[in-house]
């Protein structure tokens, strides 16, 4: 059986081009990502879907701003990437003995499999949308960000930001407080 260290200088020395393979594919993809980023950007303001200047945009702007370099993202970058992951799996990954798969999956070669999550990215999206939803609300949606007021920027982010502590902290209080009664009524 082979220790945790030597498995990652086994499996490069045995598929270092597959590996170098991925690494140039990997590079593409971002160097793609970016020029579809870059593209975008220039389309939408020559097309009129975004204004030029800053002090015209909206927030209805920057939802559909976002919306549309999502979807070319993922039709010119995500759709071929995953076309690529799925005929590597297929061509490659599948043929390597089942012995070796199975020894990189055990020895957690590609990714450990803890149970600790990291939830920051869900948070913030929620923060985000409820940053959104605040401002449609105060009826500033088409409002361009020339006529908001830095103070009405930084009340509206951290009231979003103490909407999400409220509902996150209260079922956190409660099972804290449910917690500590149990934890007091065991025996020493």
């Amino acid at each position: 059986m082979v220790n945790d260290e030597k498995i990652w200088k086994l499996f490069l020395r045995k598929h270092w081009r597959e590996v170098c393979f991925f690494i140039v594919l990997a590079i593409i993809a971002l160097i793609g990502a970016i020029y579809v980023f870059l593209w975008f950007v220039e389309e939408a303001q020559a097309t009129g879907l975004v204004p030029v200047t800053l002090n015209l945009w909206t927030m209805n702007h920057v939802v559909f701003f976002i919306l549309y370099l999502l979807l070319w993202e993922i039709i010119y970058i995500g759709i071929p990437v995953i076309i690529a992951a799925v005929a590597i799996y297929l061509l490659w990954w599948k043929k390597i003995p089942f012995e070796e798969r199975k020894e990189c999956r055990d020895k957690h070669l590609f990714g450990s499999h803890s149970k600790k999550a990291d939830g920051g990215g869900a948070i913030s999206i929620f923060i985000n949308i409820l940053f959104i939803i605040k401002v449609y609300l105060d009826g500033n949606w088409n409002e361009p960000f020339a006529n908001w007021t830095f103070s009405y920027l930084v009340n509206t982010g951290l009231w979003a930001l103490f909407v999400v502590l409220i509902i996150i902290g209260i079922p956190m209080v409660l099972g804290g407080l449910w917690w500590l009664s149990r934890e007091m009524k065991k025996d020493p």
